[in-house]
């Protein structure tokens, strides 16, 4: 008889979706439905090689998702991710962590809150609602459901002892810490893996649905984009790939943001930007449009764009307005996104054809949500095309969805090496 000392793990399709309030504990499986049969129950172990390889033969446009769903379902082969910066990004990372069974937050570090009010902000949230678990914070520590959960308040990332804590991978949403040099300084506490939820000057990004196949496990640092680009990019790569896009000019119409002023204040950098947040409608720049030639090379120069910031606490909507390669109706085009939204880009892309409004999406956890009927053609080639995005609690989703990518990465990568990232054990005879 044959025994094993590897734990039972089994490979299936995950991603967090909306969990605010009531929902926070309910995991969601979000997948290609197509093969969704391949990637439940097949016992890893001694078949972890022949389940990735099942994965590879896949086609392209799954092939990644699929193998970002391998993980372990020991709770001591958990992805270990600790936060630096518990602002509303890192909260609803947070969230967003604790609603799924393959991911675990061991530790956060801020140095400007304790334990006992990260507690209470973790607890109470004014758009998304209470966070459904026990929290309790005290001089002991931070505690979620009886968890303790480790807690740093280092202003140099140096300092955070990482390992201590068992965290590989450390999601960077400081805003601070953006660079590869900067996010560096968190390997020296022991991380392995640095998830950067902003733009980078100079780090691989990533947008998921979108180029995440391209991720290469000699990639320690890597960023999750703007919530705005997570919005634009899938919607462009499918209207792209589909009809060409010869131009494009891009508007967000963009919820306030913490960086906001609440009265009007000194902002020398950008003077409109320093007016009341909750009075006024005001015209921004973004790095959002072009940004998508970072992710999409072929769109490179083909796509600008602008922001309107404007007094809602929550929920965002991009209209892209492009010019087409192929001529089509908008009835078509819209054919085209739904059914790209039931397949290759489920998960990531949504669409909707009711009359909806901006607070329907508080708690979506699609990165970009298709409104059919809001969006308009002039001709065959000229189209707007709108699309909503909760920036908050879509894009946080997509930060753990990155980071379960990379974590199945090493998997695959490790297949003949099992004492590689996961430090796993290999089956006995």
């Amino acid at each position: 008889m044959n025994t094993t000392t590897t734990a039972t793990r089994t490979v299936s399709l995950k991603s967090a979706r909306a969990a605010p309030a009531a929902t926070a504990k309910r995991s969601a499986r979000v997948g290609v439905a197509a093969h969704k049969s391949l990637c439940q129950k097949v016992v890893l172990g001694g078949r972890q090689a022949k389940a990735i390889q099942q994965a590879l033969q896949l086609p392209a446009t799954v092939q990644t998702r699929a193998l970002s769903a391998v993980q372990v379902e020991a709770s001591s082969d958990k992805i270990k991710v600790g936060i630096n910066g518990f602002g509303r990004i890192g909260r609803l990372v947070m969230r967003s962590i604790l609603a799924r069974d393959d991911v675990e937050i061991v530790a956060v570090n801020d140095p400007f809150i304790d334990p006992s009010y990260m507690a209470y902000m973790f607890k109470y949230d004014t758009v998304h609602g209470r966070c459904g678990y026990e929290c309790t914070g005290s001089k002991e520590g931070f505690f979620v459901d009886g968890k303790e959960i480790k807690t740093f308040a280092c202003m140099n990332p140096a300092e955070i002892n990482w390992a201590s804590a068992g965290a590989d991978f450390v999601v960077e949403s400081t805003g601070v810490f953006t660079t590869l040099d900067k996010a560096a300084a968190h390997f020296e506490g022991g991380a392995k893996k640095v998830v950067i939820s902003a733009p980078s000057a100079d780090a691989p990004m990533f947008v998921m649905g979108v180029n995440d196949e391209k991720y290469e496990t000699s990639m320690d640092i890597v960023s999750n984009a703007s919530c705005t680009t997570n919005c634009l990019a899938p919607l462009a790569k499918v209207i792209n790939d589909n009809f060409g896009i010869t131009e494009a000019l891009m508007t967000t119409v963009h919820a306030t943001t913490a960086t906001q002023k609440t009265v009007d204040g000194p902002s020398m950098k950008d003077w409109r930007g320093g007016r009341g947040a909750s009075a006024n409608i005001i015209p921004s720049s973004t790095g959002a449009a072009k940004a998508v030639g970072k992710v999409l090379p072929e769109l490179d120069g083909k796509l600008t764009g602008m922001a309107f910031r404007v007094p809602t606490q929550d929920v965002s909507v991009v209209d892209l307005t492009c010019r087409l390669e192929k001529e089509a109706s908008y009835d078509e085009i819209m054919g085209v996104l739904k059914t790209a939204s039931e397949n290759e880009m489920r998960g990531v892309l949504g669409y909707t054809e009711d009359a909806v409004v901006s607070s329907d999406f508080v708690g979506d956890s699609h990165s970009s949500i298709v409104d059919a009927k809001a969006g308009i053609a002039l001709s065959g080639s000229f189209v707007k095309l709108v699309s909503w995005y909760d920036n908050e609690w879509g894009y946080s989703n997509r930060v753990v969805d990155l980071i379960a990518h990379m974590a199945a990465a090493e998997v695959a990568s490790n297949i003949s090496d099992t004492s590689g990232f996961f430090s796993t054990k290999p089956s006995t005879a």
